[in-house]
């Protein structure tokens, strides 16, 4: 009979890699759990104004045309998106010169990208500042590594300074995967927010070359 050796080999489970990191985890979990929160949300509240009605503006054209700006106005309260409600401010401002309306609609948009852009600075500041959270730790792992070895003089073995070293390395990583996470996810809602502009953009101009028509 084979004895074999009871032993079995150390086996490296994440959690314990997030123990031996310290409070410096806390802190990027922290910031993890507020990215994906902004990260969520943003993108519940991105898609919903992204959605098109292909029939939107030629409905508002035909009670342009018909007169029927009343009508037109319940159309746009009815339509919950950035460009319905930018066009919706335009119709409230028949009557008064074109630049009038045109700044009229221009200052909602700004509005409108301003609260489309809600949040988005926390992911730009966790893209930056995680890593460097995660290099801080690294730094005081690296501090109580050394302190912990010129304590131990000549009998210092590598148990000695081994939990100083989990903490350097471990919140390095950590704190480089919350940016990374951050990163990505706010370019990407970036990206999102262009295009509801480019969007807004779009139907501003036809608006208002609705809104010149009778004049040519």
């Amino acid at each position: 009979m084979i004895l074999l050796d009871a032993q079995a080999p150390a086996q490296l489970r994440l959690w314990d890699l997030c123990l031996n990191g310290g409070w410096i985890m806390i802190v990027l979990a922290a910031l993890l759990v507020v990215a994906i929160y902004v990260i969520i949300e943003r993108a519940i509240v991105i898609r919903a104004a992204s959605k098109q009605d292909t029939t939107f503006m030629k409905r508002i054209k035909d009670y342009i045309h018909s007169g029927e700006i009343e009508n037109a106005r319940n159309l746009c309260d009815q339509t919950d998106t950035p460009y319905a409600r930018l066009i919706g401010k335009g119709l409230s401002r028949i009557g008064r010169p074109m630049n009038d309306v045109l700044v009229t609609v221009e200052n909602t948009g700004n509005l409108e990208v301003a609260s489309l852009s809600k949040g988005l600075t926390w992911l730009a500041t966790i893209a930056g500042g995680a890593p460097m959270i995660g290099f801080l730790g690294t730094v005081i792992g690296m501090v109580q590594s050394f302190f912990d070895i010129a304590n131990s003089g000549s009998s210092a073995q590598i148990g000695t300074f081994a939990d100083g070293i989990y903490t350097a390395l471990v919140t390095t990583v950590a704190g480089l995967i919350v940016g990374i996470i951050a990163m990505f996810a706010y370019n990407y809602l970036v990206a999102r927010v262009n295009k509801v502009m480019n969007l807004m953009e779009a139907h501003i101009m036809e608006f208002m070359d609705l809104l010149n028509e009778p004049a040519k």
